[in-house]
């Protein structure tokens, strides 16, 4: 059984209303989100409330707004941000991103969304929702995405690699270009499992980055632990 919660060096994530747990590869992801000098963040899909939280100790002059469409998700990231030090800036909204007004547009929107497109569903519905198309597909995640992005803004997606390429497939129909990709692996004797692409609204060069959460031997590689020291309790 999962522990339901898990306490960063910051602040503590309880996850026992969630159908999705905090994980290795999102905690990676949430450390790679740039720090930005502009200052309103969306997260869509927030789930515990894990990458809000990250990026808002790592911007901290950052306003961030979250949507979550499962109500007990919704709860539980609402409980995580107000227990936060940051509970000024983080405002979470129970909604479907796609039939939710918001009031402006987003400097930066960063998402960890459904995964498994084509995979065997479980019998949990919950977690189908947060790891299906059936809650949000990837079309409607761009089609949002270009609503709510300003002009000179950037996006940021965590991936199954598998799906990276028809991901930046269809952004590019959207007009969003890939200008940073880091692909990783569980290990460095791993094939890569996991995408992050950051996304902006013009053709730029790509950087393209490799990261190995493990080393040979089965302990943290030195980049793992120089992205996650800043929030893992025991690095």
């Amino acid at each position: 059984m999962a522990n339901h919660y898990f306490k960063f060096k910051q602040f503590t994530v309880y996850q026992d209303k969630c159908a999705m747990k905090v994980c290795t590869d999102a905690c990676l992801f949430g450390a790679i989100l740039p720090s930005i000098a502009k200052r309103k963040a969306l997260d869509i899909g927030t789930g515990t409330g894990l990458l809000s939280l990250m990026f808002a100790q790592k911007n901290l002059d950052a306003q961030i707004d979250a949507v979550e469409i499962d109500k007990d998700a919704y709860e539980q990231a609402q409980s995580n941000f107000s227990e936060s030090n940051w509970s000024d800036r983080l405002n979470v909204f129970l909604s479907d991103i796609s039939s939710f007004k918001f009031n402006c547009q987003y400097d930066f929107i960063f998402s960890n969304p459904p995964f498994y497109e084509n995979d065997l569903k479980s019998a949990d519905d919950k977690r189908n929702l947060a790891m299906h198309s059936a809650g949000l597909g990837y079309e409607d995640l761009l089609s949002n995405v270009i609503r709510l992005l300003q002009i000179n803004g950037t996006f940021a997606v965590l991936l199954p690699f598998s799906a990276e390429i028809k991901f930046i497939d269809k952004a590019t129909k959207f007009g969003l270009f890939v200008i940073e990709i880091t692909r990783i692996k569980q290990s460095t004797k791993h094939t890569f499992f996991r995408s992050v692409i950051i996304f902006c609204r013009e053709e730029k060069e790509i950087t393209i980055k490799e990261i190995a959460i493990k080393d040979a031997k089965n302990s943290y590689t030195i980049a793992f632990l120089d992205l996650l020291q800043e929030y893992y309790l025991f690095l």
